[in-house]
């Protein structure tokens, strides 16, 4: 049934209620004053009944206010490990502790030849017989936050805008002074060739988990798994695969680090202004 009919007679069904209560109970029981209320607020009732069949956008949200409260997930939150080398969950009983293995890439497949294709395919096809528990292998391609380079440049051009002053007002040879010219039109052409675009990482990596009654045993299962997995890792790429701790875990588990929001919003923004233009 339609939501605005069953609001409709849910509304109506309050009204006739507290009419017949004003009706059926004696006015000794329910005084005068008391039976005018119930009145006025039965009159209300049927003023919403009929205004909800047309103003139900309004109505209904009302009711519904409560259960804002949306649940994504009823899993147990993720957390990192104390050693800030694994993210660890909780099922039932159990610790599940997921260790990441950064796998550092040095070619692009834009630069591999035929033959190097095949043998570069021939070597990720290896790479799943390396372990017997299950890895998941991952590539994921993000735009870079150049916040803390791009200030870091800006902090490098102030400090040699100061050392000219300083060249400058003690009358330096010119020797010096040209130096030092050349070390800010570096760094300006850097900075000026950093902000002109994005620029897009790839990131590849394995990630393998391991379950525990406590939370020490899963972390150290899951950190000896992977161990063995990173022997095999370098053995098959010719790499030297790392686990990764701290902050950068978060590259593997949260969008937002991933896509930091003011290089997002930035990029829309342009790419909104050059379809506009």
């Amino acid at each position: 049934m339609d939501q605005r009919i069953l609001i409709l007679f849910g509304f109506l069904a309050v009204t006739f209620l507290l009419l017949a209560a004003i009706i059926g109970i004696p006015s000794a029981i329910l005084f005068p004053p008391i039976k005018f209320i119930l009145l006025l607020i039965a009159l209300a009732f049927d003023v919403i009944a009929f205004s909800s069949r047309r103003y139900s956008y309004l109505i209904v949200p009302m009711f519904k206010q409560r259960r804002k409260k949306v649940v994504l997930s009823n899993e147990e939150p993720y957390v990192m490990s104390t050693s800030e080398d694994a993210i660890i969950r909780k099922d039932g009983n159990d610790y599940i502790a997921t260790v990441y293995i950064s796998i550092p890439m040095y070619r692009s497949a834009t630069e591999m030849t035929e033959p190097e294709k095949v043998e570069f395919s021939r070597q990720v096809s290896r790479l799943i017989s390396i372990s017997t528990d299950p890895i998941r292998f991952t590539s994921e391609m993000y735009i870079m936050d150049k916040d803390s380079y791009i200030q870091t440049l800006r902090d490098a051009i102030s400090a040699a805008e100061e050392e000219e002053a300083k060249l400058s007002q003690s009358k330096a040879d010119d020797k010096k002074m040209e130096m030092v010219r050349g070390k800010i039109a570096m760094w300006r052409n850097i900075l000026q060739n950093s902000t002109s675009e994005s620029s897009l990482e790839l990131i590849s990596y394995a990630s393998i988990s391991a379950s525990g009654l406590k939370e020490y045993e899963a972390i150290s299962l899951a950190q000896q798994k992977a161990r063995e997995a990173i022997s095999g890792i370098g053995s098959t790429l010719g790499v030297t695969p790392a686990i990764v701790t701290g902050k950068e875990i978060l590259k593997f588990v949260e969008p937002e680090y991933l896509i930091p929001f003011s290089t997002a919003e930035e990029e829309i923004e342009q790419k909104t202004e050059e379809e506009v233009i």
